[in-house]
């Protein structure tokens, strides 16, 4: 795990129950002549210090962010990839906003040098499975490889697709996503989404659910996992953080056709996929849009499944930033650290929450209670929808 609070998994765990945001004003550029100048960076990263100094000029920081995880993520898991069957090892990531600062590197050759200008949106597009291929290169995991392009739903996504291929017989897969376009393209292309708070308070800038909400903080990082087969995992003695019990995906009907949201659905299918009730979901992890219609929506959906205010909601991610990406692979991983220490970590600096969301909404302070269960919602731009439940490593 990477994220504005911190650069590994124990530092970001701490922050997230202490409350700790990493949202400041933006340092990577000067801000100043955007209506939007916060976000959550990564803060003390040297790629220098962690990557091959060969790598440093083919990748951007995206990337970088995405090796240094991976190689965290391999050695918790204590897996040794050479160990395995050559095709044994798999990489699928998610991938959306990032190769922004490898394009915008491009287009500064080009107008400074005059090159082709297709190269820019080439090296772009690129760039979309350069994640995957540095892990899988670098680690020489030669087993089923794939980039899911889903926005803030792309996390969910692609461990599910991971999982598929688990299923096919593969033994382990790197999955997961992390994600970061803190440069001036990238920063214009969010804001034209129309989502970005312009706030200059970092405590008021991210608000879900609340009165006051008006957008969204991005952020940069995410989480990498090692999905594996139980049978692999108990064999190697590595007990796991979790099991993934349930997925479902749904894509919202067009604007004006008068068809209601379709993330009730993809809960639905992810507690069937499951064979979970409604009530045997401890906690749920929000996508938190933090823009009034899609909270609106995001909180009918949680009260039509479970229950007015029935089950406990929490959305760190208001510490962080929303990571493209990296968001809901960072929300998987925290639930898992929920679900192991018996903890669901606040939503910071919400206040009141807007009329008629009916909403358990975890704020101010952890809440300790048991946890077995977990389910994580990601709304994706563009009519994206996905749920994953997840469960305690002992569970069935």
């Amino acid at each position: 795990m990477v994220a504005a609070t911190g650069l590994t998994t124990e530092s970001y765990w701490a922050a997230a129950l202490a409350g700790t945001s990493g949202i400041s004003r933006l340092t990577r550029f000067d801000p100043d002549r955007y209506p939007a100048r916060l976000a959550g960076e990564v803060p003390g990263f040297d790629p220098a210090a962690h990557l091959p100094s060969r790598l440093l000029p083919q990748t951007d920081r995206m990337t970088q962010l995405a090796l240094y995880v991976a190689e965290h993520a391999l050695a918790d898991a204590r897996l040794d990839v050479a160990g395995q069957p050559e095709f044994g090892v798999g990489v699928i990531t998610a991938s959306s906003s990032g190769g922004f600062e490898f394009g915008q590197r491009e287009l500064g050759k080009l107008w400074s040098k005059g090159g082709a200008f297709v190269s820019a949106y080439q090296s772009f597009a690129w760039f979309y499975a350069v994640n995957t291929g540095q892990i899988s290169i670098r680690h020489q995991a030669r087993g089923p490889s794939g980039v899911i392009v889903t926005e803030q739903a792309g996390g969910l996504d692609a461990i599910a697709q991971a999982r598929r291929q688990l299923r096919k017989g593969t033994g382990q897969v790197v999955t997961g996503g992390v994600d970061s376009s803190l440069c001036p393209w990238g920063w214009v292309a969010q804001l034209a989404s129309g989502r970005i708070s312009v706030s200059d308070d970092p405590r008021r800038a991210y608000l879900p659910f609340d009165r006051d909400a008006a957008g969204h903080v991005p952020g940069e990082g995410g989480a990498l996992l090692i999905l594996e087969d139980a049978g692999l995992a108990a064999a190697r003695g590595v007990r796991p953080y979790g099991r993934i019990l349930g997925y479902g995906s749904t894509f919202d009907p067009r604007p004006g056709s008068g068809r209601p949201p379709a993330l009730r659905r993809a809960i639905e299918l992810a507690l069937a996929d499951a064979g979970r009730a409604a009530v045997e979901i401890d906690v749920v992890f929000a996508d938190a849009a933090a823009v009034p219609q899609l909270d609106a929506e995001e909180a009918e959906a949680i009260s039509a499944v479970f229950g007015p205010a029935a089950v406990p909601v929490t959305a760190p991610k208001t510490m962080v930033g929303r990571l493209s990406s990296g968001a809901a692979a960072l929300d998987v991983a925290t639930a898992l650290l929920a679900i192991r220490d018996g903890v669901v970590p606040p939503t910071v600096h919400v206040g009141e929450l807007a009329a008629n969301l009916a909403l358990d909404l975890v704020t101010d302070r952890p809440r300790r209670m048991p946890l077995r269960t977990a389910l994580v919602l990601a709304r994706g731009y563009g009519g994206f929808n996905s749920a994953l439940v997840v469960g305690a490593p002992a569970d069935t």
